[in-house]
């Protein structure tokens, strides 16, 4: 294994053996004892772009390597974060992976290590395949974004957004030249915020509302997930707006 791979900040890659992308040190299964916690990657030539990103745990009791293969592997700036999620003993795991795209999503999963083996309890396909909304510009300046998944309605005042910006899509009346939908982004970033202050992490997710197209944002839906036992579920969902000019 140490012979195969080799530091990210090494002077020469090898397109032809995994890179250690980045190494973390926790107590994963609740041992006591430390354990080695690795993301490999094959470096694309003259790129930042990883391929074939895997999580490697090295047991520190057993020294055995236990290797994680993601369904999304590919994408840039992998990074680990190691925490306690779930109340259990011992350390989560927390990978994120920027997928480069024009809406700057991620690829998120969170391992932990239950009944003797690391189970996946977060997989950031599935949340965005749960969390859809419906977004739609409405008379008087204003925006409606309907969260399905929650039964929520999030009213957003588009005054902000100005003069010129409000000219192009309303009358002088208030009223929609034309019907506008928007339409809320995949997730743009999961952080691990221990909210309570009892040691245990949520997750904080944000989703980025877009308008007309996807650089017209409109803000932010915030939602607060925690661990329940089964799966995260939400404790909490906000929409933040940006501030405009007085």
């Amino acid at each position: 294994m140490r012979a195969g791979m080799q530091p990210a900040d090494s002077r020469q890659i090898h397109a032809n053996r995994p890179t250690i992308v980045t190494v973390k040190r926790g107590d994963i299964d609740g041992d006591g004892i430390q354990d080695n916690v690795f993301l490999t990657a094959y470096k694309t030539p003259d790129s930042p772009f990883w391929k074939h990103i895997t999580l490697v745990v090295q047991n520190g009791r057993t020294h055995h390597y236990e290797y994680i293969h993601f369904k999304n592997n590919s994408g840039y700036n992998p990074t680990l974060f190691l925490g306690n999620f779930t109340g259990k003993k011992g350390d989560d795991i927390l990978i994120v992976i920027d997928t480069g795209g024009s809406g700057g999503t991620i690829y998120a999963y969170i391992y932990s290590y239950m009944n003797g083996q690391l189970r996946q309890i977060f997989d950031s396909d599935a949340f965005n395949e749960s969390y859809q909304y419906d977004v739609k510009y409405k008379n008087q300046y204003k925006a409606e974004v309907i969260s399905k998944h929650l039964k929520q309605k999030y009213i957003i005042d588009l005054t902000y957004k100005g003069k010129e910006y409000l000219s192009e899509i309303y009358n002088p009346q208030g009223i929609l030249k034309a019907p506008i939908n928007g339409w809320v982004n995949p997730l743009s970033g999961v952080y691990p915020i221990d909210f309570n202050r009892d040691h245990l992490y949520e997750l904080q997710a944000y989703q980025r509302i877009a308008g007309r197209y996807n650089a017209d944002s409109l803000g932010t839906v915030l939602t607060v997930l925690k661990w329940n036992g089964q799966d995260f579920g939400p404790e909490r969902q906000t929409v933040a707006i940006f501030g405009g000019e007085l």
